[in-house]
């Protein structure tokens, strides 16, 4: 049963001031709540927090980082040391060391494996496999040393060109008439495979005067591309 309110004095007279037992409180439906603790705000460590060098230094690929997408053939062998060069940060342009003298490297597999790099989208393999390939084939000695590889050379090549980036064509482009300026006719032989993609590039507004410019240093060299058909 419930109890029996009791009275309580104040100064205006008496006032009823009912107090409830627990039975009565249940009854009555009435929910007490229980008092919580308030939560503590989550602070975010200071390498969640974005800092304002991010927008100064846009980060590049770090070849000693674990990635979940396997490493394409030229940035495992980088990330390996298997790259006998490495980037030279410089005020206003790049360049490359080598930690021997390139006369003195091995054309195969380096030469081969810097062709592969010209397919890379990332820096610092862009630079480095460009810079690398055409600086290879500066030393003395070098047509000697390329042709043999011409075989092998050519489709890794031929894959650059291609390709959908844009940059990645025009590499493949440029190590083209580098090439066929250090072997000459040699390149005649395997000139087929180079061609399809050529051709097609120079049916592309966007490519037909670098295309046509690269065909015409191929003719200077001794390659027969017929491109004398197009300059028309």
């Amino acid at each position: 049963m419930t109890k029996v309110p009791d009275w309580k004095s104040c100064s205006g007279g008496r006032i009823r001031i009912p107090k409830l037992d627990k039975d009565c409180i249940m009854s009555s439906g009435i929910q007490m709540k229980k008092k919580t603790s308030p939560q503590k705000s989550k602070i975010c460590s200071p390498e969640a927090q974005p800092k304002p060098s991010d927008k100064l230094n846009p980060k590049t690929v770090d070849p000693f980082c674990v990635y979940s997408q396997p490493l394409s053939a030229f940035s495992a062998t980088y990330s390996r040391g298997g790259i006998p060069c490495r980037l030279v940060h410089g005020s206003v342009n790049h360049k490359l060391q080598w930690e021997c003298p390139p006369e003195t490297v091995p054309f195969d597999p380096l030469l081969l494996t810097l062709a592969e790099g010209l397919r890379e989208t990332k820096h610092p393999y862009t630079f480095v496999s460009k810079e690398g390939f055409k600086e290879l084939l500066l030393v003395e000695g070098a047509a000697e040393k390329a042709i043999p590889l011409l075989p092998r050379l050519v489709p890794v090549l031929k894959a650059a060109l291609a390709h959908a980036d844009d940059e990645v064509f025009g590499r493949g482009l440029d190590a083209i008439v580098q090439l066929s300026a250090v072997v000459g006719p040699s390149l005649n032989d395997h000139l087929k495979l180079l061609l399809t993609n050529l051709l097609k590039r120079l049916m592309d507004k966007k490519y037909r005067e670098k295309v046509t410019v690269a065909l015409q240093k191929l003719e200077m060299a001794g390659i027969h591309t017929w491109c004398s058909i197009f300059w028309d």
